[in-house]
């Protein structure tokens, strides 16, 4: 039986619909992001569990029991905001102990648990210092101490890393990660960035427009995307429009596709291919490879990631992505003719009216 579950959670503002026909089975110990773009439902969901938004329809349970009309402060969630919502007036170790002194608990055990909590965050030697003295990554672990400080039974993150810049957001979302495997406490974390919920996530749910697109291991997400919208919202797809010919081909203006699996779409029927630029190999001589899709193109753009250089690739007028490491290829230049290769399995075919 599912830790925490979501039964048909429907809610609407004003007659605009914001989350629909939501269903979700969480387990113990596991971490969960929500991913979508602004807009989708996704922080109106997490809030719903938090209680601090009424559901319209639907029910959601915790540990076999329906906390659906239970008061947030009885329901045992702790919850980190992208704001940190952090006391400017009380120090580090009183920001931490505040939820433990409501709950009116013993002062040694106070003590000892922000103690516990502040050496697990790393931060026991900022104890005394307030939150203007601090970093923003300090001061979102400090939020995030003093949600774990009350041990509650659920974790709730709203973005947590969202005002933070890029190598800071990289360091603690590890810490996030480290963390919640050593409490194994169940936790939900609101996200836009796909990077970062592949990253950390046991299972993710990409959300649009209210409803859920997919729920899967981060790798079932980014290899066998199920709807159009979550194979362009994670990562980078090359879209190729065509018509379906036969068992195994796709016709786009300028060139045939040939793709492994058409999923039973009939003759003529409007599709698009999606192409992974890590698939695609780059060859600067017209090569020879019976079954694969060879496709002339001319290189527009050469950007450097550091692992691999991605070349923008002008393919009668299409822009395409694809990737190259420096030691699998030979040497690129700007405006040069090379050939892009990729077998049919490396094509989803996906209707072009679908999201």
């Amino acid at each position: 039986m599912a830790y925490l579950d979501l039964k048909n959670v429907n809610k609407s503002f004003s007659g605009v619909v914001a989350v629909h026909d939501f269903n979700l089975e969480i387990d113990k110990g596991s971490l969960v992001s929500f991913l979508g773009p602004s807009g989708c439902g996704k922080t109106t969901t997490l809030r719903m569990i938090a209680g601090f938004g009424h559901l319209d329809q639907g029910t959601i349970e915790l540990d076999g029991a329906d906390i659906t009309a239970v008061p947030p402060n009885q329901r045992d969630i702790g919850m980190v905001f992208q704001a940190y919502a952090l006391f400017p007036n009380m120090t580090v170790r009183g920001n931490v102990a505040f939820g433990l002194l409501m709950k009116k608990m013993p002062k040694r055990e106070i003590d000892q648990r922000v103690d516990n909590v502040l050496e697990m965050v790393r931060l026991q030697d900022a104890a005394k210092r307030f939150p203007h003295q601090l970093s923003g990554g300090q001061q979102q672990r400090i939020a995030l101490a003093r949600a774990l400080a009350v041990q509650p039974r659920v974790l709730l993150l709203d973005e947590p890393l969202s005002a933070l810049d890029a190598e800071v957001r990289v360091v603690l979302r590890g810490e996030i990660r480290r963390i919640q495997s050593e409490l194994a406490i169940t936790t939900v974390y609101v996200t836009h960035d796909q990077e970062e919920a592949l990253s950390i996530s046991d299972k993710v749910v990409v959300m649009n427009k209210g409803v859920i697109e997919q729920i899967g291991i981060p790798e079932e997400i980014y290899r066998a995307p199920k709807t159009h919208f979550v194979a362009t919202f994670i990562g980078t797809a090359n879209q190729f429009l065509g018509k379906v010919s036969g068992i195994d081909t796709v016709i786009c203006n300028h060139f045939n596709l040939l793709v492994d699996d058409m999923k039973g779409f009939n003759d003529g029927h409007r599709v698009v291919v999606l192409v992974r630029p890590e698939i695609i190999h780059v060859e600067p001589d017209q090569p020879q490879h019976d079954g694969w899709n060879i496709i002339p193109g001319e290189v527009e753009t050469i950007t450097f990631h550091g692992a691999v250089t991605r070349l923008g690739v002008n393919l009668h007028g299409q822009r395409v992505a694809a990737d190259i490491t420096v030691a699998n290829t030979k040497p690129i230049s700007l405006n040069q003719k090379i050939w892009l290769l990729f077998p049919p399995d490396a094509c989803q075919v996906m209707d072009v009216d679908e999201g």
